[in-house]
């Protein structure tokens, strides 16, 4: 058995599938959520439970790695206070139970475009949950920046985002030169990615756009 895994988010697309892709490499992997995931994965243990008893569970486990695939919109949360608890507080908090517990190692699901000072709320929301995780202190810090994430079962319907995977086969052809990093992103070649970078032993901060995320999954 390798090293313990945890993943918040673990009930959404690109959770589901890092699980996946990190039990059958042989991890020991738990996921932490509010609410089940149908998982039954093999090696996968699967906690339930209130965002408020995150960090006892965290704690109990004592993960090598720590990955945040939280993320919602602000159609799905409601307003944009409530897109900024999941996006950006529940991540970090999360964060900070981890390193509290010795996490040195971990791994985030950011987006595209993502800049400090952007007038979109979106962005700027997870350019400061960026920043929030490069203060904590880890080790090691991998900011994955996929762009519109393509395949696999979503448990929300998002007609935007629907339309979006519709057109991107189209839109992705437009996507040259520096312009790659806005091409659309396989969900399960973003979950090999993260799969990839678990026993990573280099330390810093490093983040991952399209090619390179592309690049990590081989």
């Amino acid at each position: 058995m390798k090293s313990k895994i945890i993943i918040s988010g673990g009930s959404g697309l690109v959770g589901k599938q890092v699980a996946d892709q990190m039990a059958r490499t042989g991890y020991e992997v738990h996921l932490v959520s509010r609410r089940p995931s149908a998982q039954s994965t093999p090696n996968v243990h699967e906690h339930v439970a209130p965002s408020d008893d995150w960090p006892a569970i965290v704690a109990s486990i004592k993960p090598a790695v720590a990955i945040s695939c939280l993320g919602t919109t602000i159609r799905t949360a409601g307003s944009r206070a409530a897109f900024r608890a999941v996006d950006h507080d529940l991540v970090l908090a999360f964060a900070e139970a981890s390193h509290k517990a010795g996490t040195q190692h971990f791994i985030t699901v950011s987006s595209v475009g993502t800049i400090p000072a952007s007038s979109n709320f979106y962005l700027r929301t997870k350019a400061e949950m960026e920043q929030g995780l490069c203060d904590i202190g880890f080790q090691r810090l991998d900011i994955m920046r996929p762009s519109l994430l393509t395949g696999g079962k979503r448990d929300a319907h998002r007609p935007g985002e629907a339309l979006g995977i519709l057109l991107s086969p189209l839109a992705d052809r437009l996507m040259i030169g520096s312009m790659r990093k806005y091409a659309s992103t396989p969900s399960h070649i973003l979950a090999q990615a993260i799969a990839a970078l678990a026993d990573r032993p280099d330390e810093g901060v490093f983040i991952h756009e399209n090619d390179s995320i592309r690049a990590l999954a081989g």
